[in-house]
């Protein structure tokens, strides 16, 4: 085999501008693929952090149906000293508490049914996009309690402004009849419809003395430092929630792919459109590598006749051709993925900015630039494929070696 590898990386060099053509072509491809691939999932993981960011979360724990079907009595006991809880066993994650039902809302002109949602106001800011979104007002004082801020979809609804009043109705915990007269404090623009046209934020301690809640709640969330190790995050939130070496049965946890599905299925199918592509070049590059290995055998005809004269065997000028083209493709392999891999280090560390992404990112309170992603999967996938493809597309020269022919392949002119 060592005599085999010295012959065929001979061979390969045997014609210079040939094979580092071929080369060229499979570095271009491959750092194409590392650069679109990490980028395409850098886009991802933006993508996830900026739904999540704008209400569910990374991680959510919930009275056991509660993320089926909300209903007002489905709740956790003494919330904030669960939320207390994951804090002290995880510093490292950000968590905060909320209530959530549906109300009546009403102004001087018109009534809505909305959500209403009383939120931890110290803790808010860090699980949520909503309150870096105000756009006119300010956002919830944790010291005051008869304030809300509304979608801006909802005040123009409402035909509401700063300042404004807004009576709310709605059925209490214990079934009693709830309503309370709020503030608008601020209006949030987030740009995701639904939330604008009927989300609205009280504090969550109006939200408990409104709804006759006590200490209890609906939701915690809790975002890790990385989206994925949320679940990892969820398995130890687990295990913390025990009582009396059973499972406490009346809570569960749930990440963000169990609570936001669609957004998964959105991921895999860009994923499938862009593979199409990835794969469009993946076979250009294959065919390339087929058409100089065949020009290379066909040239080769004579030589590989006196080869086998002598006793070669045609395995044996197959394996030497599948070395040529390992030896190749494990160049370009090394200085694609080399080139792609600093391409991406360096976009990772200072971000691509895309005309015009700027302005949107800041109406959406999200980064103005991307980051690729760097990790292997994104660095390795596509250089692989690449790698495999090109031993593949070796194959049809292969076997036309298979009925080779001594007498006649040395009378090949």
């Amino acid at each position: 085999m060592s005599s085999l590898m010295s012959l065929a990386w001979r061979n390969l060099w045997r014609h210079k501008r040939r094979t580092w053509l071929t080369v060229g072509a499979m570095i271009f491809s491959n750092v194409l693929l590392v650069f679109m691939i990490s980028l395409q999932f850098g886009s991802y993981d933006m993508m996830i952090e900026n739904s999540l960011k704008a209400f569910s979360g990374h991680v959510q724990v919930s009275a056991k149906g509660y993320s089926d079907e909300p209903k007002m009595r489905l709740v956790i006991e003494d919330i904030e000293s669960r939320a207390e809880q994951i804090r002290g066993a995880f510093p490292e994650l950000v968590v905060a508490v909320r209530g959530e039902t549906f109300v009546m809302a009403s102004s001087d002109e018109r009534s809505f049914g909305i959500q209403i949602a009383g939120v931890d106001v110290a803790h808010e800011s860090n699980v949520s996009s909503i309150p870096g979104l105000i756009t006119q007002g300010y956002y919830l004082r944790p010291t005051e309690q008869q304030e809300v801020v509304v979608g801006k979809v909802l005040a123009r609804n409402l035909k509401v402004g700063v300042g404004d009043e807004i009576t709310l109705l709605g059925s209490g915990f214990d079934g009693s009849f709830a309503a309370a007269v709020v503030i608008v404090r601020g209006i949030f623009e987030s740009n995701i419809t639904e939330l604008d046209r009927s989300l609205a934020q009280i504090s969550l301690a109006s939200f408990q003395e409104l709804f006759n809640m006590g200490r209890k709640g609906h939701v915690i969330i809790a975002n890790a430092p990385n989206i994925n190790d949320s679940g990892d995050y969820q398995h130890e939130i687990q295990k913390l929630m025990l009582v009396g070496n059973k499972v406490d049965h009346g809570l569960e946890v749930q990440n963000w792919k169990e609570l936001n599905p669609g957004l998964m299925q959105a991921i895999k199918s860009d994923m499938a459109s862009a593979w199409f592509m990835y794969i469009v070049l993946i076979v250009l590059v294959s065919f390339s590598v087929l058409n100089t290995q065949l020009m290379s055998v066909l040239e080769r005809t004579r030589e590989f006749g006196i080869m086998t004269a002598i006793g070669l065997r045609p395995s044996s000028l197959g394996k030497l051709v599948l070395l040529e083209t390992a030896a190749m493709a494990s160049i370009g392999l090394v200085i694609g993925t080399g080139l792609g891999f600093m391409l991406s280090l360096y976009l990772n560390e200072v971000g691509l900015s895309i005309p015009g992404m700027a302005d949107m990112a800041a109406q959406y309170n999200l980064l103005d630039k991307m980051y690729p992603a760097v990790d292997f999967i994104s660095i390795s996938i596509g250089p692989l494929t690449v790698f495999f493809a090109c031993l593949i597309a070796a194959i049809y020269p292969i076997i036309k070696l298979q009925g080779l022919e001594p007498v006649p392949a040395m009378r090949a002119a």
